[in-house]
């Protein structure tokens, strides 16, 4: 009787990844882990215990079927591995890389709520996407036959590109409007190199191109064109424009020089990277080289912007937060390697005001953690008195997205929104207020993640082909 491939959890040990040492990676913006050998992604994958009730499945957005491509890899049949991930996931590779595994797949891991350490989920389906680039194994998007149906998707981000990659699938047209020169959305120019090396991104955008969807880059939905305008030259439209609005800090010298939000900082560094000419980053207004650095927030997106700035050789870098360690919204991993890099985290301190004309500190308030709130997370509230400076030449305000007024900006009164500012739309076919037009990812949930958007989108593909294919039929009879 053949050897069990798999349950190996109690005689081998949960390995990840080589990392690179800090004072190494903090010189350059190539992903800090090394890929997986074969035989360790072998290795690794049989630590499974093929559970019957795939906690990492249900917790995962997209419900990928973890514990059987987790088998393929392990029993070496990595194409067969390739093909069940990419069957509910658009973009494996990308959310091996991004998706915050210790919330939710490897968080869920019934090995490591025994003790064992939970199976390196991700770093396993980075490498079998990564592998099958290489062997040629992703084939170009073809559809059977071509549609004349087409879809306008406004936003080309994760929700976007999701949704375009099956209606193409399914022979639909399909147009895609974006604000910016590339596609990709926070996938190229929010979230740095060191977590998504850019040409990842860029093979999936030419992968769309040559399947037939047209980008149509450079553009602002009602300024470049109307919003009317879209929805006349497609059967349907797919909001997914995400949430690009930075909530903003008050207080005394708020509006002083030196004083950034986080989307402008990381997209310079990110232009940077592809080689463009961005004069911001060059007259040192988004270049933290050589200065005391203050970010200001807990989430994700801070975590980028001191890890970012590490890499651009600030003088210091200190991120202050009004909560502890415990209640920080951000990846826990991700502290760690800030931490590792240099970073300094000042918990429970929140900004009062500024001083200087150009920014020279910030007006620290020191904070404890009160009564729980509704949410049942305790409330920060000021300690009376415990005041100080603290010395900054860079401030970068890193306090989360807010969704812009899409029926101001475009005229478009009738679309419906929530009290909140994000558009109203069905949990499940996405369907918002108007006829015809679907919303996806953040625009509809606030900002989220990576991994909630490829869903949507993929969901909203769906109900609008169950709408077409309706329509199809009516007509036949």
């Amino acid at each position: 009787m053949a050897e069990n491939p798999m349950l190996k959890f109690i005689s081998v040990d949960r390995d990840m990844p080589q990392k690179r040492d800090a004072s190494l990676r903090n010189t350059d913006f190539q992903e800090i882990y090394a890929q997986f050998a074969d035989q360790k992604a072998k290795e690794q994958s049989s630590r499974c215990s093929q559970c019957g009730v795939p906690y990492c499945q249900t917790h995962c957005p997209l419900h990928n079927n973890i514990p059987d491509w987790l088998r393929l890899t392990a029993e070496g049949r990595l194409k067969e591995a390739y093909e069940l991930s990419q069957a509910t996931n658009t973009f494996p590779e990308i959310c091996g890389r991004i998706c915050p595994q210790d919330r939710l797949c490897e968080g869920n891991c019934v090995i490591e709520q025994s003790g064992h350490g939970t199976v390196t989920i991700g770093a396993v389906e980075k490498y079998i996407t990564d592998t099958a680039w290489e062997q040629g194994w992703v084939k170009p998007i073809t559809a059977e036959r071509e549609r004349d149906e087409s879809v306008g998707i406004i936003g080309a981000g994760p929700g976007g590109l999701a949704a375009a990659d099956m209606l193409r699938r399914a022979g639909v047209q399909v147009t895609i409007y974006d604000r910016y020169d590339r596609a990709g959305g926070l996938l190229t120019y929010g979230i740095p190199g060191f977590k998504l090396e850019k040409p990842v991104v860029m093979q999936r955008n030419e992968q769309l191109e040559k399947a037939g969807v047209e980008f149509v880059l450079n553009t602002n939905v009602g300024e470049d064109i109307s919003f009317d305008a879209i929805r006349g030259k497609h059967d349907a439209v797919i909001i997914a424009t995400g949430v690009y609005k930075t909530r903003d800090l008050q207080g005394p010298g708020s509006g002083a020089d030196g004083i950034v939000r986080a989307i402008d900082y990381l997209t310079a560094s990110n232009r940077k990277s592809f080689g463009d000419d961005v004069p911001e980053f060059d007259s040192g207004e988004l270049n933290a080289e050589g200065k005391r650095v203050v970010v200001i927030g807990g989430g994700d997106t801070a975590m980028d912007c001191v890890r970012t700035a590490v890499r651009q050789g600030a003088e210091s870098v200190k991120c202050l937060y009004r909560r502890d360690r415990a209640n920080m919204p951000g990846s826990q991993r991700e502290v760690a390697n800030a931490e590792e890099e240099g970073v300094e985290f000042v918990w429970l301190t929140a900004p009062k005001g500024f001083t200087g004309d150009a920014v020279s500190g910030v007006m620290i308030q020191q904070m404890r953690l009160g009564q729980p709130d509704a949410t049942g997370r305790q409330t920060p509230e000021e300690i009376p008195g415990a005041e100080y400076v603290e010395e900054a030449d860079l401030v970068i305000k890193a306090l989360g997205f807010e969704p812009e007024d899409l029926p101001t900006l475009w005229g478009e009164e009738e679309l419906e929104v929530t009290r909140w500012g994000t558009v109203k739309a069905d949990f499940r076919t996405h369907a918002t207020s108007l006829p015809g037009v679907y919303a996806v990812g953040d625009i509809v949930r606030g900002a989220s993640l990576v991994v909630w958007a490829i869903r949507d989108g993929r969901e909203a593909a769906e109900s609008i082909l169950e709408e077409l294919n309706a329509g199809v039929q009516v007509a036949a009879e």
